[in-house]
């Protein structure tokens, strides 16, 4: 396993849409692998293929492991099923924008369902901060970033000052 460079705004993959994982190849597993040491490394608590440059439907989570209730996830080809009518805004911050913080308006729980490394299908609720990072990530997997859920207005307010540092 190797800590992988993390993909940085504005870098063009990271508007771009994924293409499915047809097989879960070696690769696929060792990228996963990468994927959960890069996250854990940062620390962050999810992290999609396009942020570490692999443009495949996958990404890793774990929203639990900074209270110490580690609950590691690798999600291939995820599709969320049920969307939860009621909303919540968190803020939210992004390995790919760091040193970002942004308010984010998001539906409060969400069922999903996702292929994992064994092969098996899965479908579970989320619901608090796991329901926002499990949208965040699907969020990267189809080419949008924190920037893309704000108004034009805050979006000029974060981004200016964060492209302004990376020249």
């Amino acid at each position: 396993m190797s800590v992988l460079e993390i993909v940085q705004w504005p870098d063009a993959r990271l508007c771009e849409t994924c293409v499915p994982v047809d097989e879960i190849t070696p690769e696929i597993e060792a990228l996963a692998a990468d994927m959960l040491e890069t996250m854990y490394a940062a620390p962050g608590r999810g992290l999609a293929g396009p942020q570490v440059g692999a443009m495949h439907r996958i990404f890793v989570m774990d929203a639990g492991w900074k209270e110490g209730k580690p609950d590691p996830l690798v999600c291939i080809n995820p599709m969320l099923q049920e969307i939860g009518e009621d909303r919540v805004v968190s803020t939210e911050g992004c390995l790919s924008i760091p040193g970002v913080q942004a308010d984010v308006s998001r539906p409060a729980q969400v069922q999903m369902m996702w292929t994992g490394l064994n092969g098996g299908r899965y479908v579970q609720a989320f619901d608090g901060f796991a329901a926002a990072c499990v949208q965040h990530e699907i969020d990267h997997l189809d080419g949008i970033v924190t920037f893309d859920h704000l108004d034009a207005e805050t979006r000029a307010i974060l981004e200016a000052p964060y492209l302004e540092a990376r020249i």
